[in-house]
C-alpha cells in the first residue's frame, strides 16, 4: 500500500503528519510547522483546486498540492486500525 499524503486527504478528516518526504521542501515545510505528530485538516480549496488550506494544529496554512505530497499522513480511521 503506498503512503497516504496530505494532497489525498479527505475535506475535514483529520489525520496526523508521520513524515515528510526527502526533497528540497523538508525544511520549508518543518519551519511551518509541519513536523511528525503534529494534526493536519484539509479545510478548503481554490475554485481551480490550487491551493489547499490546512489546518495545522491551530493555525491555516495554504499548500500547493505539490507541497502537499510532501507531507505523509495517517488518518484516525488507519491509526484506530493500527492499535
Amino acid at each position: 500500500m503506498s503512503e497516504q499524503t496530505a494532497k489525498d486527504l479527505r475535506f475535514d478528516c483529520p489525520a496526523e503528519i508521520i513524515k515528510l518526504a526527502e526533497g528540497d521542501l523538508n525544511q520549508k515545510l518543518a519551519e511551518m510547522g509541519c513536523v511528525p505528530g503534529t494534526q493536519i485538516v484539509k479545510l478548503y480549496s481554490a475554485p481551480s483546486g490550487d491551493p489547499v488550506a490546512f489546518r495545522i494544529d491551530s493555525y491555516v496554512l495554504g499548500l500547493r498540492l505539490s507541497e502537499a505530497e510532501q507531507i505523509v499522513v495517517k488518518t484516525d480511521e488507519e491509526l484506530e486500525t493500527s492499535i
